[in-house]
């Protein structure tokens, strides 16, 4: 049943003008918050955000890859405090992919937007932007933003003949089956 979760989840960028319910918020937010973390240490924080307006502001946050993200309804902003464990970035992105899999589960596309060391413009990182935005304090990092909905666009699973198998080893590198 694993497997064909994993074959089920895309990355959409396409919603319906449709909220999400807030018994499904709360089952995201549970997934993210019962994520593994290198010795229990929890770096990650989240910022679940509904508000339109700001999502929209969200969407700006760099000039490729976030405008889709204004017609969500929902976005996560991933974030951590990297003084609490070394591995942060891990952490927060084992916890990103329990939400992108716990939103498949419920019936929702999602989507990774990239905001760390991405720039929002000439002047400011994608980070600083987000942070300002939200009233993180200087000590947070931004990691990634998850866009949520429901789908408007159907994309079926990758194909098998895609899995990149040539790059499996056994035993040692390059050994073969």
């Amino acid at each position: 049943m694993f497997l064909e979760l994993l074959k089920k989840r895309r990355s959409i960028r396409q919603f319906q003008d449709k909220p999400v319910e807030q018994e499904k918020i709360d089952a995201l937010v549970e997934a993210m918050l019962r994520s593994p973390s290198s010795r229990s240490l929890n770096p990650w924080e989240f910022v679940v955000v509904t508000d339109q307006q700001v999502i929209g502001e969200l969407s700006r946050s760099k000039p490729h890859g976030a405008s889709f993200m204004k017609n969500a309804p929902l976005a996560v902003v991933v974030c951590a405090d990297p003084a609490k464990c070394d591995v942060w970035i891990e952490d927060c992105s084992i916890a990103t992919l329990l939400l992108h899999l716990e939103a498949t589960d419920l019936g929702l596309g999602s989507c990774w937007v990239q905001i760390r060391k991405r720039e929002h413009n000439a002047d400011q990182t994608a980070e600083a932007y987000v942070k300002k935005l939200l009233g993180l304090g200087d000590e947070m990092v931004v990691e990634a933003i998850v866009a949520i909905g429901y789908a408007k666009e159907e994309k079926g699973e990758h194909p098998h003949s895609s899995l990149l198998y040539e790059r499996v080893s056994y035993d040692r590198y390059g050994g073969k089956k």
